[in-house]
């Protein structure tokens, strides 16, 4: 039998065909534009989304054979707000996690509302990315929109609409609406009525492992597909890493090194951290789970090579990086901002440190350790709520990188351990997909049998000596730079 996992990203769809057996057949991508309307502002058109999927499937299964695929599902990148109205149009550009916009809105919700009220309702606090403020700023700002709302969905759960014609999201994505009771896995009656909306208007809540329907006849015809194919919820992207990665169940740990970079440590009972630096989402297993989010990873890699450098060689521009642990050069993370454990969208990223030897391997290196550091901000939140990793699994087109893998266990002090299959959110979503088809008992069964770790990096004694005192140095350059940003 073969399942399709669907990566909806913010630069392109990546589809992959993975049989009962956990091997991939087929590796699909296809791109689709990101439009910056103005500073600060990231979005997308939602009819791309659907149009390249559409493409990328009929691609995937062209040489396959069709009536051996049993299921499709979902992971999709996190807190887009996408509205349709009464005639299922879609009203305007998808507003993406990655957009600044509602400083105002999310100003409002923690400091009028209130923090500890958006917990109460939430287990968690605004943060500018999250959908209710992006709900509110369309309140505000497009008031004449607001008021044609039919349907308010996430990135991916429009394309389980188009698919299959079932209105329906599930916990993990849910969880990061800010709309959403996480604890009771039901709709925050308080945190609609602050945004104005109706339940009516929200999609149905699933679990990421269960089916909300089948192909829509006139859907499988175009991909020459059965109409017997199930459509299944999937999870929000880091949510459906972790699953691809075997992250489930108790106390395990992923790091997700894409565009933006997560911690993710899953746990079978609901907890909140005291300062909401970490969000307390649900997760794909039908558990919990704790994450950091910084809002620029890999990206940060990229720009620096891409804008600055003006190469694609990223490895090359790694090799003669040896001196770890030693550089004077600090890179601040913050090209959009950041979520955790800040909250600050106002924060910039910054080098700091450069002399008159500094070298381009320095600079490459500083934006490399830039990132872990930021990521071990996160873990040192979680450490400190008395959670104990001792290791981690990895994932994301950074985590390709031998030598980030390296900085990040020395950093953190954790052995990575690498899996091998690289396609973490969409190897995921087709995990679910077998699930929720019924291949396996439940989630933690199939990641048992189907994730297999292949390498692990440890950390060195030594490396993470010297690494302790640049962390301890790179903690004190947020706040002595917060007030000038």
């Amino acid at each position: 039998m073969l399942y399709i996992g669907v990566d909806l990203g913010t630069s392109a769809v990546k589809l992959l065909l993975m049989d009962e057996n956990g091997s991939i057949h087929k590796i699909v991508s296809r791109e689709y534009p990101l439009y910056f309307p103005h500073p600060g502002w990231s979005e997308q058109k939602p009819e791309d989304w659907f149009a390249q999927s559409m493409e990328g499937i009929r691609e995937l299964t062209a040489e396959c054979d069709k009536s051996q695929v049993r299921g499709i599902s979902f992971g999709g990148q996190m807190h887009g707000l996408v509205v349709l109205d009464e005639a299922d149009h879609v009203l305007r550009p998808a507003i993406l996690w990655n957009d600044g916009r509602t400083e105002e809105e999310t100003d409002y919700l923690n400091q009028v509302i209130g923090k500890e009220t958006l917990s109460k309702y939430t287990a968690n606090i605004a943060f500018a990315g999250f959908t209710a403020p992006k709900i509110l700023w369309m309140k505000n700002h497009e008031p004449e929109l607001y008021e044609k709302i039919a349907k308010i969905m996430l990135p991916k759960d429009y394309l389980a609409y188009k698919l299959s014609g079932t209105f329906c999201t599930e916990y993990s994505d849910a969880s990061g609406m800010l709309l959403l009771d996480v604890q009771n896995k039901c709709w925050s009656k308080e945190m609609l009525d602050i945004c104005g909306i109706r339940e009516e208007q929200l999609p149905g809540l699933y679990e990421s492992y269960e089916v909300v329907g089948n192909l829509k006849p006139e859907i499988a015809e175009k991909l020459e597909l059965g109409t017997d194919v199930k459509v299944i919820a999937g999870a929000g992207d880091n949510a459906a890493a972790a699953v691809g990665t075997g992250t489930v169940g108790d106390g395990q740990c992923n790091i997700s090194l894409g565009t933006s970079g997560t911690i993710f440590i899953s746990s079978k009972t609901f907890g909140v951290d005291e300062y909401n630096a970490l969000h307390s989402f649900a997760h794909a297993d039908g558990n919990y789970h704790l994450m950091g989010c910084m809002l620029s990873a890999a990206s940060c890699n990229k720009w620096w090579m891409d804008e600055i450098l003006k190469t694609k060689e990223y490895a090359k521009e790694q090799e003669d990086i040896v001196k770890l642990g030693e550089n004077q050069v600090f890179y601040l993370p913050y090209l959009m901002g950041e979520r955790s454990p800040h909250n600050d969208p106002s924060a910039r990223a910054a080098f700091i440190g450069m002399s008159m030897d500094t070298t381009r391997e320095e600079m490459t290196q500083a934006v490399l350790e830039g990132v872990a550091f930021g990521l071990r901000d996160s873990l040192e939140v979680a450490r400190n709520l008395g959670i104990q990793i001792e290791r981690t699994k990895i994932c994301g087109g950074g985590a390709k990188s031998p030598l980030w893998k390296k900085i990040i266990a020395n950093v953190m002090n954790l052995k990575v351990d690498v899996i091998e299959s690289e396609e973490g959110p969409g190897y995921g979503a087709a995990i679910l997909a077998a699930v929720g088809c019924g291949e396996f008992e439940n989630v933690e069964s199939a990641v048992d049998k189907l994730v297999h770790v292949v390498e692990t990096v440890e950390p060195d004694t030594e490396l993470v000596e010297k690494y302790e005192k640049c962390y301890r140095k790179f903690k004190k350059y947020y706040p002595a730079l917060k007030g000038l940003f």
